[in-house]
Parts: structure tokens; C-alpha cells; sequence
């Protein structure tokens, strides 16, 4: 069974990624959280268009929500379309919340939206508790990755003989 069809089967279907997210800070702690949409929100969404590239979240008045997150018009919305770069509230229980707010304030850390996928049916945002990456840190990430690479394809390149 591959990756994407074992994705399948557990009823989730990915529609936007924040791919820069792991270069740019290093993640600390992760959780799903639903997301409020309106109908074409959630159309559009399903065709596969939305980009968390400039997205995060942050804690307002004890509520959480997703800025700068960008979900194209439907085409066929007509009318009724919605603004693309509105402000989505996030649900999630008032503690976790809290304790997430406190982590935010305390340490100056930051919540990145990480990835916008259905679970059965519902929207939901994979949210990140991350802190920011020096620019040298970033270097070290990539050197360490491209060793890893490098060592990978020499053991490959010594089981095939």
C-alpha cells in the first residue's frame, strides 16, 4: 500500500501545504484544529486551491484565528463569493487554547499553519507551535540534510553491487 493511498483509505485528502514552514522555523508541537467556512470556501478548497505561504494564526480576545491564509474565489460563486484573504476563526477547546496562548507570549514563539486537509468530510488546519530559524540555523539544517542525502545514496550505491 503507498503513501498516498494509504492517505486515502484514512479519509483524509490534503489540499494546501506550507511546505516553507520546516526550513523557515523549527517546529516544537503540533495540532489539528477545525476551521469555520463559508460554503465557497469550502467548494473552492475541494477543487484544490488555497496557500498557507504567508499564514499564521494568533489569539484574539481568547479566540484563535488564521490570518493571511489565501482561498481563491469559486469561479461559480457568483454573488456569494467570499473575500479570499479573510480572517478564519480556528476551533479548538478553550484550554488548549490557553495553553498555547501562554507558550506564544512567554516564550515569543509563533503558531504556522503547517497544512489544510478533509478528515470525513471536514475542514481542518494543522497547526504549529514553532519558533523562528536564524539564518545560520537554516544553513546548518541543509548541510545536515544534504549529508543525510549523501549517505543514503552511498549505502544504496553499496547494496546494488
Amino acid at each position: 500500500m503507498t503513501a498516498a493511498s494509504k492517505k486515502q483509505a484514512d479519509g483524509v485528502k490534503i489540499v494546501a501545504q506550507n511546505r516553507a514552514a520546516s526550513y523557515n522555523y523549527t517546529i516544537i508541537d503540533r495540532i489539528e484544529t477545525g476551521i469555520v467556512l463559508v460554503g465557497t470556501e469550502v467548494k473552492s478548497l475541494r477543487e484544490g486551491k488555497g496557500s498557507l505561504r504567508e499564514a499564521y494564526a494568533e489569539v484574539r480576545k481568547g479566540e484563535l484565528w488564521l490570518q493571511n491564509c489565501h482561498i481563491p474565489e469559486y469561479r461559480a460563486g457568483g454573488p456569494w463569493n467570499h473575500d479570499p484573504l479573510r480572517s478564519r476563526k480556528l476551533l479548538l477547546h478553550r484550554r488548549e487554547i490557553d495553553k498555547f496562548a501562554g507558550k506564544v507570549q512567554a516564550k515569543g514563539l509563533t503558531l504556522v499553519p503547517l497544512k489544510i486537509y478533509f478528515r470525513e468530510s471536514r475542514a481542518k488546519v494543522e497547526l504549529a507551535l514553532a519558533q523562528g530559524k536564524k539564518f545560520h540555523d537554516r544553513r546548518e539544517a541543509e548541510r545536515d540534510k544534504e549529508a543525510k542525502r549523501e549517505a543514503k545514496e552511498a549505502i544504496a550505491r553499496f547494496r546494488r553491487r
